[in-house]
């Protein structure tokens, strides 16, 4: 039996993780009483005590939960932004090479990929990897997500009788080009000049779709082995390349709600290319790369117990 403690378990990942973990025979998850979670000194005897630890707190707080822990065997998966571009830590996208995956599978403390960079980075890595497009290429990414990401107070705000009307249309967001998710972005794809980044919130609970426009002429292949370096990549986990994943010449950001599962796809034409990544915002955005992360821990292998 492994123990669980859920360190910001008020919040839509924590919850989520919690409810996830209420079907593991083989884990006890434990918290802290509410007096007592933000008690540095039972924070860390829980932290040093138990067997895995899921931070959901802001960067700063997350931090301090790190520093707290002096005990090398507890695994800490870290959902927020800290220690995303952190070398000690693993990044938790297994499905991005073997490298990727060692790492995760040998390593104590892992930092879970952001929502909109998860998308980003499973276009753009692959293919700098690959050599067929360059690390000084500029780039642009789009990316529509659900209002569930924002949080509890977008959450309360969009679901609101009386909310504003301007919440029933798209609005585009991190208008000053420095989102947090864009270091995490240029460093685990491998680029060296930030994408223009133009995310956007939308009037559904959940999902995300992330696109990168791309030029052929930007690329030292075609369209068809273009699409065979995704076949090739992802070949296991959560994420697999889907031939046309458009119903009537549309793409639905929201197809994958409620699923950990991410698909990849190819549109365009031999002049100009739409690499598209559609999943949950919740999902393989947070709480199920999260649990995936536990799941690859436990387990050393590919094991799963996602979707809800």
């Amino acid at each position: 039996m492994k123990t669980v403690f859920i360190d910001g378990n008020q919040g839509t990942t924590g919850l989520r993780i919690h409810e996830r973990l209420q079907g593991y025979k083989d884990i006890q998850v434990v918290t802290l009483p509410d007096e007592k979670r933000k008690d540095p000194a039972a924070k860390r005897e829980m932290l040093n005590s138990c067997d895995i630890a899921f931070l959901c707190l802001p960067d700063a707080a997350a931090r301090e939960s790190v520093s707290l822990c002096d005990n090398p065997d507890t695994v800490i998966i870290d959902t927020s932004t800290a220690h995303r571009c952190d070398d000690s830590f693993a990044y938790g996208f297994p499905e991005l090479s073997e490298a990727h995956l060692t790492k995760l599978q040998n390593s104590n403390r892992i930092a879970v990929p952001g929502c909109h960079a998860s998308g980003f980075i499973a276009l753009v890595q692959p293919l700098v990897a690959s050599g067929v497009l360059s690390a000084d290429t500029p780039l642009t990414c789009h990316s529509i997500t659900g209002y569930s990401g924002g949080g509890k107070k977008m959450i309360a705000d969009y679901e609101d009788e009386g909310r504003n009307p301007e919440l029933g249309s798209p609005r585009q967001y991190g208008l000053t080009q420095s989102h947090k998710h864009l270091p995490e972005m240029v460093k685990i794809s491998g680029i060296n000049i930030s994408p223009i980044f133009c995310p956007i919130v939308s009037d559904f609970y959940s999902g995300m779709m992330v696109t990168v426009p791309v030029f052929a002429s930007q690329l030292k292949c075609g369209i068809d082995e273009l699409k065979s370096i995704y076949k090739n990549t992802y070949t296991r986990g959560l994420v697999s390349y889907v031939e046309d994943m458009s119903e009537d010449g549309f793409i639905g950001s929201n197809n994958l709600s409620f699923k950990d599962t991410m698909e990849v796809s190819v549109c365009g034409n031999e002049e100009r290319i739409l690499l598209t990544a559609r999943y949950d915002n919740l999902g393989k955005g947070a709480s199920g790369a999260a649990v995936e992360c536990l799941n690859i821990k436990l387990n050393n292998e590919w094991s799963y117990k996602l979707e809800i």
